[in-house]
């Protein structure tokens, strides 16, 4: 069976297990560890592996070939993306300092430039200018060098950005959380609808627990594709972005990617889709 994540910390950390055959009855996995934007378009082409891990954005136009897993992602509280600056916009200027400036995302159907767009839709006088696609790992470097005027970052960023000297404009996740009330979902894994979801649900959710069960055998693991992350950085990822959801997404979890892509919809930012079919 063919699978693609993130070299990532959550990502290796909760697929080890099964990566490794330690799941008893799952069948081997052949794994490609690809970058998120990679990844979304793997999914979008048609032509991408059995099992992905793509960004909830990239949901609905993915749906016709693949379904939505109810475990294995990543959505949680207080783990959202961040936007960054190379100077102190937090006064008065605000979210104003943004009007028609370049900034960097690391992709264009990323939920992070989802609710990017959102909240600059209603926060940011005229809009944002230009968007420039970055790896996620190039972005803080960019914001710095002063290459773009702000960095949409991801991942390990929320703990490294002061390290550049840069400045928080906004925690999209903290806003998200304020105005809906519920987890924000930032990764989700899909499947082919053309397989066996529930025994995929399955062997997901024990790898999981595995992991959290012996954190220290995949240990070596992740520390192999962590991208040389300090190892209180590589901890301090996989408990972000690791909860509760990861397990299982649940009323609230499923609630909080309804939340999501039905307001996308209305605003034009994402494809209408049924929202009551997401996994079936």
């Amino acid at each position: 069976m063919n699978i693609a994540f993130s070299p990532c910390p959550n990502d290796t950390f909760v697929f080890h297990a099964w990566a490794h055959g330690l799941i008893p009855g799952a069948p081997k996995l052949d794994v490609t560890y690809a970058d998120i934007d990679i990844t979304n378009g793997l999914a979008a082409s048609g032509k991408g592996p059995d099992i992905l891990k793509i960004s909830y954005a990239a949901l609905p136009y993915v749906l016709n070939e693949y379904a939505l897993l109810p475990c294995g992602g990543a959505l949680g509280r207080g783990c959202g993306p961040l936007v960054l600056t190379a100077n102190d916009h937090t006064g008065a200027a605000g979210p104003a300092a943004l009007s028609g400036r370049r900034v960097a995302v690391p992709s264009e159907r990323s939920t992070a430039y989802l609710l990017f767009r959102l909240w600059a839709a209603s926060t940011v006088p005229g809009g944002v200018g230009e968007i420039v696609v970055l790896p996620f790992d190039e972005i803080m470097p960019a914001v710095q060098r002063g290459e773009v005027d702000a960095g949409l970052v991801i991942h390990e960023a929320r703990f490294t950005y002061p390290s550049y000297g840069l400045n928080l404009l906004i925690d999209l996740g903290s806003w998200w959380e304020s105005d809906t009330g519920l987890p924000i979902p930032l990764g989700a894994i899909v499947a082919r609808r053309t397989l066996d979801l529930n025994a995929i649900a399955g062997w997901i959710k024990q790898s999981v627990q595995y992991a959290w069960a012996q954190p220290e055998v995949s240990a070596e693991y992740v520390a192999s594709h962590a991208q040389e992350m300090s190892p209180e950085v590589t901890q301090a990822h996989i408990e972000l972005y690791v909860s509760s959801y990861t397990e299982d997404l649940g009323d609230d979890g499923y609630n909080a990617v309804k939340a999501l892509l039905g307001r996308a919809a209305q605003e034009g930012l994402v494809p209408q889709v049924d929202l009551t079919t997401l996994g079936s």
